[in-house]
């Protein structure tokens, strides 16, 4: 535990100089890497793609809270948010809401209640970060099939037998078998039931790619 807890970071963007440094104070005391940003051009420049959560101002000079929000949502970056903010930003903070954040905190804010949110926040991020790599590593299974190999796994979790695939490809049943192997054992699919969920992960990774 102590281990993915210390892989795991918490992005402070505010143009607050004082907050900032209270703030990494505050979570000094937390397994978790602070990093703090005085803006929000700055966190886009320096972010690198490591897991955690953004502990996000709404008001800003250059790009607002909200613009960030957006310009992660266009550059398909997932990272639990919460946003921290000053009385008569209610309405805005909805906003943000609707943008994906988990939760808003006015500041001033209860130090627990903060760390309580940023734990939670923690947990969805190891999940999202967990969920990447396995649609990484189902791509790079995928992408280390031959055309022939892949051909033959579409065949397979269509439910058909190898003799109808070799009919259709015009190739051996033996030949269908080796394939078949090839395609078990690159997949790292246990068993026919796996290999199918895979080709439907695959093909659901491949549809959000292609945008349909």
């Amino acid at each position: 535990m102590s281990t993915q807890s210390e892989a795991l970071s918490v992005f402070i963007v505010d143009d607050d100089d004082a907050f900032r440094d209270s703030l990494s104070w505050l979570l000094e005391s937390t397994p978790f890497k602070i990093l703090t940003f005085a803006s929000a051009e700055a966190f886009l420049q320096g972010y690198n793609g490591d897991p955690g959560c953004l502990l996000l101002d709404i008001r800003m000079p250059g790009i607002s809270g909200l613009g960030l929000q957006q310009e992660l949502i266009r550059r398909e970056i997932k990272i639990p948010t919460l946003i921290l903010t000053g009385h008569g930003d209610i309405p805005v903070a909805v906003s943000a809401i609707k943008n994906g954040a988990l939760n808003f905190i006015e500041k001033p804010f209860d130090d627990q209640v903060l760390l309580e949110h940023i734990d939670k926040a923690m947990a969805l991020a190891r999940q999202w970060h967990q969920d990447q790599r396995i649609k990484n590593q189902l791509s790079e299974r995928w992408d280390s099939l031959s055309k022939r190999e892949k051909q033959v796994m579409q065949l397979v979790v269509s439910g058909q037998a190898n003799k109808l695939i070799a009919e259709t490809l015009e190739i051996s049943p033996k030949t269908v078998e080796v394939h078949r192997a090839r395609v078990m054992a690159k997949m790292g699919a246990a068993s026919l039931a796996d290999l199918v969920n895979q080709a439907h992960r695959i093909g659901a990774l491949k549809a959000h790619l292609s945008g349909h």
